[in-house]
């Protein structure tokens, strides 16, 4: 696995930041994770773009150019098939990214809500300090499931800890959080609303007890269907409309890396 560290291509393994840096002691830092199609990068202006308002929203020095540099030197030297890209930026001032093999996801997924309250200071950020979301997701897995659902105290559904959430509530529509409620303005969840056939408005935990279809979506996940929320089995498990926005996203998906390589 490879990485380039400040510019230099090196052996994941070999890189080094000082033990000092705040990105480590504090997570007072940014990062992105990009999606390699045999290679080809996904989405990647998006990111960079979202990454730059997340160290400008945390007073974070940033040079796009350099980033922008550093990815192209990688995949150059790396010359990865499927894989992810993980963009990093530390209050030290150290730029890294490294090429990471895909995970292996199931093919749906059972989910348990976690009561989680969103720092409300950190909207619009992806920051390094990701140890709440990584918390909750272990905690799931203590329940038996597989991801975790983030709750607030107050009863209202936001998004997977690394991922956003749609489901059917009445098996005709499907429904996404807003913005509003304090959750990512994931890359993948935008692609989706521009598609159209999503409503964004708030859902409260208790309505999930009629869902009939659910799934996730994330620039690693792309669509990945729910099959059980709480323990309870939904009726449909990689539905009609679930199935329908997986060919929704491939085929932007394909358009975009299509019109990359003319």
């Amino acid at each position: 696995m490879l990485g380039i560290l400040d510019g230099t291509v090196l052996p994941a393994d070999q890189i080094r930041i000082p033990a000092t840096d705040e990105g480590l002691l504090r997570g007072d830092g940014v990062f992105e994770v990009v999606r390699l199609y045999e290679g080809r990068p996904f989405a990647l202006e998006d990111h960079l773009a979202r990454m730059e308002r997340s160290a400008r929203n945390m007073r974070l020095p940033l040079d796009v150019d350099a980033l922008r540099a550093d990815v192209a030197a990688l995949l150059d030297a790396a010359k990865p098939g499927n894989a992810v890209a993980r963009l990093v930026v530390t209050r030290g001032g150290r730029r890294l990214a490294f090429v990471e093999p895909l995970p292996d996801l199931p093919d749906t997924l059972a989910l348990a809500t976690v009561t989680y309250a969103p720092t409300r200071i950190l909207d619009g950020v992806k920051s390094l300090s990701y140890g709440g979301n990584m918390l909750a997701s272990r905690l799931a897995r203590e329940r038996g499931a597989d991801e975790a659902l983030l709750v607030t105290p107050h009863g209202r559904v936001l998004e997977a800890p690394t991922s956003s959430f749609f489901c059917s509530l009445d098996g005709r529509e499907l429904v996404t959080p807003p913005l509003e409620d304090h959750i990512l303005d994931s890359i993948t969840r935008r692609r989706l609303l521009a598609t159209g056939g999503v409503a964004e408005r708030p859902i409260a935990a208790d309505e999930l007890a009629a869902a009939h279809e659910a799934f996730l979506a994330s620039t690693v996940r792309e669509v990945l269907p729910v099959h059980a929320i709480d323990g309870r089995e939904l009726p449909s498990v990689g539905g009609p409309l679930t199935s329908r926005a997986d060919e929704r996203v491939r085929t932007q998906i394909a358009h975009e890396l299509s019109a990359v390589t003319r």
